[in-house]
């Protein structure tokens, strides 16, 4: 069991290794040690109320030092965190959480409703994807009773509240620089944004405080560097790795490797505002044109089956769609009988090292039937930024669903206010709305299986993919539960010793 560790790992992804103090303890599972652990996002920001509330590396770090109201355990299901207990009334305006008594912040204060109210409007006021969630939304609280009412029902409000973490009232954007005071298993020894994050436990925490004595997330890009990291020792818990550096790991005996389903769509947006793809005919022609099911094969045998709708099957409001075929030559025809400039060169827009090879792929399908495109790879920073401001063509991520309710996805981004996909239809956005506010919850499934085959049908993205999450650990570690959401939890980890 390593209790003491010093490492460095480069900007630039190489890795520089020194030694680690062991300690045998007979082979079995004891408290104490340290773990570093790495996935592909880096950590910009640990505030999760701020403007990169749902930035993927962001939540990974939230979820470790904050603690929300409630956790999803499935579509509608909820475990209660910081509340004990909740309600949601009738008419889907108004619900009301009743928090644990006697919880404090790390800092030994209590929790109050207060604090759950200032932690809402912080959020809301970041005006971050995550606060689209939350238009006239209002919060107050007496003691420890939070109500919130919205202007309109929202049955799913519940499910949308699970991303809100709960800080001190009195916290700003400049408390989150240097050690903020948390209300999760884990509290910040040290933090470099881009760079490190490194924790220990909360003694203050009110649930199952973690036995694991350190953690270090570290900002490790580069796929290969984090597999070669965690071959050697250098890391002992790795995500968002790709198919193949899963066959090599599966040689390796020291590592140990697990997958979990959750809400992840490779999803693909066209930007329907841009003159070359403001046709359906010409997005659907694109679609049309490459091979998604070889390319799962090829790249994604483990972690990817074709998808038939643009929300997983987990989420409620899931309804399947007749898959598109692929054919080129009749993509082709399409494109050209609706009048495509073949002159035009698509800007296609990502990020993370894993989409890559993908990215590859697809230029060069779209390059078999005359159809320009570049692939543009960014910083995660730059790339969200264009996200927003639609200075892409096509882009590609990994889309889920918090809460697993179509409202935080469908509901939150395909809006004509949301400005996020180029797309906009009065008919939809009035899907949606029916869908987001009906209180019967078949008229709710009714409204977003139409909103859906909309989306489909209008090629407002490409949806190739169901995602399941791969994770990799050393055998040393015990108590590691992957994550259907990507998003681990080092609460429970223990080491051999």
């Amino acid at each position: 069991m390593r209790f003491l560790r010093h490492s460095v790992i480069a900007a630039t992804a190489v890795l520089s290794l020194v030694a680690a103090t062991a300690c045998d303890s007979g082979g079995s599972s004891a408290a104490g040690g340290e773990i570093a652990v790495a996935g592909q996002f880096p950590i910009e920001s640990i505030d999760p109320n701020g403007p990169l509330a749902i930035d993927g590396g962001t939540r990974v770090a939230s979820i470790q030092l904050y603690s929300p109201l409630l956790d999803t355990v499935g579509p509608g299901k909820f475990d209660g965190r910081v509340a004990e207990k909740w309600e949601t009334d009738g008419t889907a305006t108004k619900t009301t959480f009743t928090l644990r008594p006697g919880i404090t912040f790390s800092d030994g204060t209590p929790i109050t409703g207060q604090d759950v109210v200032k932690s809402f409007e912080r959020t809301v006021a970041a005006d971050s994807p995550f606060s689209a969630n939350f238009k006239n939304v209002k919060a107050q609280a007496t003691g420890t009773v939070v109500t919130f009412t919205s202007a309109n029902p929202d049955p799913a409000l519940p499910a949308k509240l699970t991303g809100l973490m709960i800080t001190p009232a009195a916290a700003t954007e400049q408390s989150y620089l240097d050690k903020p005071v948390t209300s999760g298993p884990f509290q910040v020894e040290s933090f470099t944004p881009g760079g490190d994050l490194v924790m220990v436990p909360n003694a203050k925490y009110w649930g199952d405080k973690p036995t694991i004595e350190r953690v270090t997330i570290r900002s490790v890009p580069e796929v290969a560097a984090r597999v070669t990291a965690l071959e050697t020792g250098e890391l002992d818990i790795i995500w968002g790795i790709s198919d193949d550096q899963v066959k090599q790991l599966k040689s390796n005996s020291e590592i140990e490797i697990a997958s979990a389903a959750g809400s992840g769509v490779l999803t693909m947006w066209m930007n329907s505002s841009t003159p070359s793809l403001q046709k359906a005919e010409v997005r659907k022609a694109l679609w049309q044109a490459v091979d998604f099911d070889k390319k799962i094969k090829a790249l994604y045998p483990d972690s990817g089956e074709p998808a038939n709708s643009v929300i997983a099957p987990t989420v409620f409001g899931y309804a399947p769609q007749e898959p598109v075929k692929y054919d080129p030559d009749a993509a082709k025809k399409a494109l050209v009988a609706a009048g495509f400039d073949f002159n035009t060169t698509l800007r296609f827009h990502f990020s993370q090292a894993q989409f890559r090879q993908w990215v590859t792929s697809v230029v060069s399908d779209l390059a078999a039937i005359g159809v320009k495109a570049q692939a543009l790879e960014k910083e995660q920073a730059v790339y969200t930024k264009d996200l927003l401001a639609l200075k892409w063509d096509i882009n590609i991520q990994q889309v889920g669903t918090l809460g697993l309710d179509a409202s935080y996805n469908l509901g939150r981004l395909y809006t004509c206010a949301a400005k996020r996909t180029g797309y906009c239809d009065p008919k939809l956005d009035e899907l949606l709305k029916k869908a987001g506010s009906a209180v019967d919850p078949e008229d709710r499934k009714t409204a977003y299986a139409e909103a859906t085959k909309l989306i489909w049908d209008q090629a407002v993205g490409m949806y190739p993919m169901f995602v399941k999450n791969l994770f990799a650990n050393r055998s040393s570690v015990g108590g590691f539960q992957p994550d259907g959401e990507g998003l681990p939890r080092f609460q429970s980890v223990t080491l051999d010793g």
